[in-house]
């Protein structure tokens, strides 16, 4: 066959296309934030149904089901949403009727979008790996506006099974019902970039300019996970020592004055050490009246920051004889935080803008 034979023009090529709807093929860049999740209300049924999705993921509780399930359907699921929802309901955005999380994420999306608004090619959106808005409803959202690319932004700094991999399941396994797939990019983890770690130095800074004391110790508090996930070779434990390090650098902070803990354990196992909760009020027995705490695991603030943190460890280390407390919120939605995700966008947009 010759050139003009096999050659076809691209109303010829849609119309020979299977499923041809033009939306599919318009060309547009989807960029997708997600987080981990919130529940719809403080009620127990809003509570449970969370809990049981999060808690029910095998990224999450490794543990054989056989096991795990009379655990979480016997005990957790009938006991923890009534003191998960007494927890939430502190720290609960009455204005908008949804917790914190939900406000920062659907913040941080719009904003992003407004910084990327030159690109009409650009949709701009986010989502939940846990509850509401899902991945699958936005994504299925996203292509069916025409995305045909994708960059996934698991808005976890510090690389986890339990976090940025469990969000890259879900989204490639709702892809996998579906006979049209999208180009995928995913943003790789950021925890030791310059942009994230400028942003993280630039908000501390600017918060303790605003405090009427000086901390003697920075605490630097990450989520924990079970040390047997880091002996399998999650590389979540490397990643934020080494965030913390180049903060130190960063700062001018020596090991003594810039610290990592590690909050939020659940379970009979033993997590990563040493445990936020114990270094602060070891801290504080020990004589130390001044601390501040910051979260630079976390992308927006949530229940385990403005409440473990801000108000349970603030108790912790005032009760043992503590002075001075002050949480410094995660970079939500601020100039720095947004200046950074827009960084890191821009940057695994290269190519395709």
């Amino acid at each position: 066959m010759d050139a003009s034979t096999t050659s076809i023009g691209s109303a010829e090529l849609e119309s020979v296309l299977p499923g041809g709807d033009p939306a599919l093929h318009a060309g547009k860049i989807g960029v997708l934030l997600i987080n981990l999740g919130t529940p719809e209300g403080t009620d127990k049924a809003s509570m449970r149904r969370y809990l049981k999705e999060f808690l029910s993921d095998r990224r999450v509780i490794e543990w054989p089901r056989a096991y795990w399930y009379p655990i979480l359907y016997g005990i957790v699921l009938n006991v923890r949403p009534k003191r998960s929802g007494a927890l939430y309901d502190k720290i609960w955005n009455r204005e908008e009727n949804e917790s914190p999380l939900r406000t920062i994420t659907r913040a941080q999306g719009e904003k992003l979008r407004a910084s990327l608004k030159a690109h009409d090619a650009i949709l701009v959106d986010w989502a939940m790996r846990y509850g509401k808005p899902s991945i699958a409803e936005v994504a299925e959202r996203m292509i069916a506006q025409g995305c045909d690319r994708i960059l996934l932004f698991p808005l976890y700094p510090q690389y986890s099974a339990a976090t940025t991999a469990t969000v890259n399941d879900k989204f490639f396994e709702i892809l996998m019902s579906r006979r049209f797939q999208p180009a995928i990019r995913i943003v790789p983890p950021y925890y030791d970039d310059l942009a994230y770690i400028e942003a993280l130095a630039q908000s501390i800074e600017k918060h303790l300019a605003t405090l009427a004391f000086r901390p003697e110790v920075l605490i630097a508090s990450y989520h924990g996970i079970p040390k047997s996930y880091s002996e399998k070779g999650d590389p979540y434990r490397d990643h934020c020592l080494a965030t913390t390090t180049a903060l130190r650098q960063r700062l001018g902070l020596g090991e003594k004055q810039l610290i990592t803990t590690f909050q939020s354990r659940f379970g009979p196992e033993e997590w990563l050490k040493p445990y936020t909760d114990e270094t602060v009020e070891q801290l504080a027995r020990g004589g130390t009246q001044s601390i501040a705490v910051f979260n630079p695991g976390f992308a927006a603030d949530c229940l385990e920051t403005l409440q473990e943190i801000a108000m349970e460890a603030a108790e912790t280390f005032r009760h043992a004889g503590g002075d001075n407390f002050s949480h410094i919120p995660c970079l939500n939605d601020s100039e720095e935080g947004m200046r950074m995700l827009d960084t890191l966008v821009r940057r695994e947009l290269s190519g395709w803008i």
